[in-house]
């Protein structure tokens, strides 16, 4: 089951430097249903973390409620859609209703209502004091910090107001939250009274939110307002802390708070991968994998520098027994050896015209339909040792062929010279001792 905790803190604010835990808050524990389970008034931060610890409860999202007055609202009137583009633009939509340099200031967006979009504005040190005070609690984990008034439950066509002791709080239908004094609330009535110059409204629907003892204390304040003109004041008694009342509008979505926390003050959802639980697993996975990469690559390279240094010296036994072969490399030499050995094997005789010939006929004789298969002269090289034949064939798989039937006796069999004509093909077959 997923708790939400919401917090708000008490002034006076102490300092975070230098007495961290002196600061009080009001707090309510809310399940996943929204019901409340535990609250809490004035306490410091340990009482908060006991009674989560004594519940059993954790990875609690925490909610932080700042003062109104702390961010300004804004509408920047953006006419792109995409976020990227709103984000660039964003600033110098805003520049001229904030009093501050711009570049100290920290703008979080809101949803688009007409006129363009809903910003809150609130200064980036403040900003950095507001996440230092709500992060690293135990048992706890920030999930969004939002004005306090813009918490309130709107008041379709109107405004709502929330009384809190000395200060109200309140919030207009397009999302406009301010913090005000209760004495103050008379005149502000009467701008709440006054519609833009183009519309024609006939009364204002105003809800009041308080304990009996707020309404009681503040009854000449209600009643200005309710003599201001056009406002139909409607009162809402509330049993607890006014604490109560944001952490129930905000779970029933009565409201569309601005998170604060976004871009560089931007929080993690929360929300658990699926994979979270293997992460161990995977990570010694990962480690096993590169370890084995690294094995397999160093082998692969000793092997081959084996291979090589193999081949280096097999290639020099053969070039210190046969000095004068210059063709025989690494690739063949194999081949040659087998051909060499074979030939000794067999008890023939050297490589000479006779031996060529016998070779040529014999492979000749095992080609399929050599009657395609014509010598047209023959010509033999003793220095060189090589026999040289002009065939022609009905195709070049015949003269393949041959070449192919000398090369396994272990003799070296070249085709040169090959010229295709629409009768068939011709060509020089070059044969050596290999």
């Amino acid at each position: 089951m997923s708790y939400r905790l919401y917090v708000r803190p008490l002034a006076p604010f102490a300092d975070l430097d230098h007495s961290p835990d002196a600061q009080l808050y009001n707090w309510v524990l809310h399940d996943a249903s929204g019901d409340s389970q535990a609250r809490g008034t004035a306490d410091p931060r340990d009482v908060i973390e006991q009674t989560l610890s004594q519940n059993a409860l954790e990875n609690v999202l925490l909610i932080g409620l700042v003062p109104g007055d702390e961010a300004l609202f804004c509408v920047a009137d953006i006419p792109a859609k995409q976020t990227r583009f709103i984000q660039q633009a964003l600033p110098y939509a805003v520049e001229e209703q904030i009093a501050q340099d711009i570049d100290s200031v920290h703008l979080a967006l809101g949803s688009r209502i007409e006129g363009g979009f809903r910003v809150a504005a609130i200064d980036r040190e403040r900003m950095a004091n507001w996440i230092d005070l709500f992060s690293g609690w135990d048992h706890l984990r920030l999930d969004a910090i939002f004005p306090d008034a813009a918490l309130l439950p709107e008041t379709d066509g109107g405004w709502s107001i929330c009384l809190d002791g000395d200060n109200a709080m309140l919030i207009s239908d397009r999302g406009e939250w301010l913090s005000i004094q209760s004495r103050n609330l008379a005149m502000f009535g009467y701008t709440m009274a006054t519609p833009p110059s183009e519309e024609v409204v006939a009364e204002v629907p105003v809800t009041i939110y308080g304990t009996e003892q707020e309404l009681d204390q503040q009854q000449a304040a209600i009643s200005e307002l309710r003599g201001a003109g056009r406002l139909r004041v409607r009162l809402e008694t509330i049993e607890l802390m006014p604490l109560e009342l944001l952490a129930h509008a905000h779970h029933h979505h009565l409201s569309e708070p601005i998170n604060l926390c976004q871009g560089s003050f931007g929080v993690k959802t929360g929300k658990a991968s699926p994979l979270r639980a293997w992460k161990p697993l995977i990570a010694v996975a990962c480690v096993w994998f590169v370890i084995q990469l690294g094995v397999e690559a160093g082998m692969g390279y000793y092997h081959q520098k084996h291979a090589d240094d193999t081949r280096e010296q097999a290639m020099a036994i053969y070039r210190d027994t046969f000095p004068n072969d210059q063709r025989t490399h690494a690739g063949n030499v194999r081949r040659v050896i087998e051909g060499q050995l074979r030939t000794i094997g067999s008890g023939g005789p050297s490589a000479d015209f006779i031996t060529l010939m016998k070779y040529t006929g014999d492979q000749y004789a095992k080609v399929p339909q050599n009657q395609s298969l014509t010598f047209n002269s023959i010509n033999y090289s003793r220095s060189r040792g090589e026999l040289v034949v002009d065939i022609r064939a009905d195709s070049y798989d015949r003269m393949s062929a041959l070449r192919s039937g000398l090369t396994q006796q272990g003799l070296e069999a070249q085709i040169g010279s090959v010229v295709n004509e629409s009768s068939g093909a011709r060509g020089r077959l070059t044969v050596s001792g290999g």
